[in-house]
């Protein structure tokens, strides 16, 4: 189960990455042209959003990895679930497929739940 959950926590966490640092590193201008929700918010707001992903993937490998904090892991997990939460329903406002983000809430939430109630990180 712990290599399954490192397994998932690796996969959300190189998903957040590209997200996050297309987010916070490409012109807000240059992902509005693929991207119709970017137009809608600043330019702060889209590298805050970007940031916050970036923070997640890291809150998700680092804890483990270096042998501290465990309790971040499934910290980050429902912080990175909340965001995607938010991503559907931009996505269904904008009436646009929200597979991406259901499969990404679904993988946080099952990091959530094995982490605290089967494996939690240092055991």
């Amino acid at each position: 189960m712990n290599y399954a959950l490192w397994g998932l926590q690796g996969l959300l966490a190189l998903a957040m990455v590209g997200a996050g640092a297309m987010k916070a590193f490409t012109p807000r201008q240059k992902l509005a042209e693929k991207m119709k929700w970017v137009a809608s918010w600043t330019d702060l707001n889209v590298k805050l959003l970007g940031l916050a992903e970036l923070l997640g993937a890291i809150g998700l490998i680092a804890p483990g990895a270096l042998g501290f904090a465990p309790f971040l892991t499934p910290l980050a997990a429902t912080c990175l679930a909340v965001l995607m939460v938010g991503a559907i329903k931009t996505h269904l406002d904008l009436k646009e497929p929200i597979v991406a983000p259901a499969v990404l809430t679904v993988i946080a939430i099952a990091i959530v739940v094995g982490r605290v109630l089967f494996v939690p990180l240092g055991q």
